[in-house]
């Protein structure tokens, strides 16, 4: 089974680089305290490494 990651976004992405905007709304984060839950796959880990310093991380147990 593969890891899931749950992603919280708990800054606002107004005032930073265009593309760390779209990198928050694709993880699916559209407001603060918005959550979204993926597979922990490499290209969503980079996603999160990008624009961690705007999001709050937790692996989610099944």
């Amino acid at each position: 089974m593969a890891k899931k990651i749950k992603v919280e976004l708990v800054r606002s992405p107004i005032g930073r680089e265009e593309s760390h905007k779209r990198t928050v709304a694709a993880l699916g984060l559209k407001k603060i305290n918005s959550k979204a839950v993926h597979n922990a796959t490499p290209q969503i880990q980079g996603m999160i490494r990008k624009v961690g310093y705007l999001l709050r991380v937790e692996e989610v147990s099944e």
